[in-house]
């Protein structure tokens, strides 16, 4: 496998110099960087030409300006013990490259792992339950609206979500009443929803969807009369029903429920959280740093790993997974907690546009610890996330869909069905496993993708990331700023192919990487 990567990366080396190469070029002649400097009546227009020509070596050709450039980044190949210098944006008061790339790629990573993220466990999720109700209703009404919202053009989608996802919930949350037609409505739709989703004959839709909608109305009844949006929390008692929920439902997933001492893990670790959960409070309030809480989280996925170890016996291995995921899941409850804790306190700090923001990664001036950082950023991440979102849950939806039933009906799919093997097993083990083979490529070059910059979403939600930072370098005829941004993605989509290829013989062991 190392002589495939060091050869792969050898290719990649000699793709790269020529792409930029290319890029360079093309860039150096269609912008004249002295453009605004000529057309402008200040005194010294001279003077400003002479420097910038010089700094920016217009006095040489441009094949040598290349190779000039291309020296300074080749020092990057060495950090540490060489200067990183990709050059002077002269467009932004000549801040250094590697400043400018810093800032708009550390936006553009927030948002884009974030919208992954989101993208990756909805699609597939999806796409596996209409692969298992094919042909159904649940089936035609996902791919009737995977198919719509694929197809939508992303800035229609983010003016919907500025003014029913900030406009009109902002308003909602400054006086949040529930009512009653609200109740029964968001009730008898998720009622529809789980019946589709479960099917079966008739008793069993009707009393699956009796259950969804009296769960589902209960619960906003609830809400509302706690006032709950008003001041939202979990609280232990929900610590304890999620918990126990993400033990029973990851372990029917991973293992089954037959599989007691996995289960045994699982809801030994959420014990364990529950009781460190008032300890938690104190070191949250003392300590709160973003090390902390890496620490813990950390801290969580050893914790599963040691119980499922101790308890799991013959097959701790799997034990061990379940309890790590559950765990993690169960610490993270509680930071989500704690994080809800400063809501009032977060409403009456910011501007009364609303707690759902529509511009910008951050609010201005906003005073206050960790925990006032982190809800502002999911105020101000969570509509461009949704955006970035919803296209890609769309296609993973789709392929996950398609791909699971071509593997489906593969020969040995039936056989393991056979042998006897319950369908969990067979769809979760044998099924799902070689179908997330083709969807790996499509994520890893999404990525590579998104990391490029999901421009015209920037724009809107007017973030900084690299999409405008590439606008911006464009306009402005700024070659460093451009080739700064070709680095960052030239190298992202070329290590992500890579990535793909050799997830393939992880997930199958049949492909081998040689």
């Amino acid at each position: 496998m190392l002589t495939y990567i060091l050869r792969r990366l050898g290719a990649t080396v000699l793709v790269l110099l020529v792409a930029s190469f290319i890029v360079y070029t093309l860039t150096a002649i269609t912008a004249d960087p002295l453009a605004d400097l000529k057309g402008s009546s200040a005194p010294n227009r001279d003077e400003l030409i002479a420097f910038r020509t010089e700094q920016l070596r217009l006095d040489l050709a441009i094949p040598l300006r290349y190779f000039v450039w291309l020296g300074g980044a080749a020092k990057c190949l060495v950090p540490g013990v060489l200067e990183c210098d990709l050059g002077a944006a002269f467009s932004r008061s000549y801040q250094p490259v590697t400043d400018a790339l810093g800032s708009a790629a550390a936006s553009t990573i927030q948002l884009v792992t974030a919208a992954t993220i989101v993208a990756i466990l909805f699609g597939l999720t999806i796409g596996i339950l209409t692969a298992l109700r094919q042909y159904s209703g649940f089936d035609y009404t996902v791919t009737f609206l995977t198919f719509i919202v694929y197809s939508l053009p992303i800035f229609w989608v983010a003016v919907l979500l500025k003014e029913y996802g900030a406009i009109r919930f902002n308003e909602f949350l400054s006086d949040p009443v529930i009512t009653w037609p609200a109740i029964l409505i968001t009730g008898a739709v998720w009622g529809l929803i789980v019946m589709s989703i479960i099917g079966g004959n008739a008793k069993k839709r009707l009393i699956s969807f009796t259950g969804a909608f009296v769960a589902t109305a209960g619960l906003l009844w609830l809400l509302g009369v706690m006032d709950w949006f008003s001041r939202p929390q979990i609280t232990i008692v929900g610590v304890i029903i999620t918990g126990v929920a993400a033990a029973v439902g990851i372990t029917a997933l991973s293992t089954g429920l037959a599989n007691k001492r996995a289960l045994y893990s699982s809801l030994i670790v959420v014990a364990i959280w529950v009781a460190l959960y008032v300890p938690l409070q104190y070191l949250f309030f003392y300590v709160p740093t973003g090390w902390m809480l890496l620490g813990l989280a950390v801290a969580a996925i050893g914790l599963g790993i040691g119980v499922g170890a101790l308890i799991g016996g013959d097959g701790r291995k799997e034990a061990a997974r379940t309890a790590a995921i559950v765990s993690f899941i169960t610490f993270f409850v509680i930071v989500i907690d704690r994080v809800m804790l400063v809501y009032p306190d977060y409403v009456d700090r910011i501007p009364q546009s609303g707690v759902i923001a529509t511009i910008g990664a951050q609010t201005p001036g906003l005073q206050g610890d960790m925990w006032f950082e982190i809800l502002d950023g999911f105020a101000h991440l969570v509509l461009p996330t949704i955006a970035l979102a919803l296209v890609s849950i769309a296609a993973y939806t789709r392929y996950a869909r398609s791909s699971l039933l071509e593997v489906m009906n593969q020969d040995y799919v039936r056989t393991a069905r056979a042998k006897g093997l319950t369908e969990r097993t067979v769809i979760m083990r044998h099924s799902m496993r070689n179908a997330l083979i083709p969807i790996a490529t499509i994520i890893a070059f999404d990525i590579g993708a998104l990391i490029g910059g999901a421009v015209i979403t920037e724009t809107i939600f007017a973030w900084k990331g690299m999409g405008a930072l590439f606008v911006d370098g464009l306009n402005a005829g700024d070659v460093n700023l451009v080739m700064g941004f070709f680095v960052v993605t030239g190298i992202l989509a070329v290590v992500f192919n890579l990535i793909a290829d050799l997830l393939y013989s992880a997930l199958d062991p049949r492909i081998r990487v040689n």
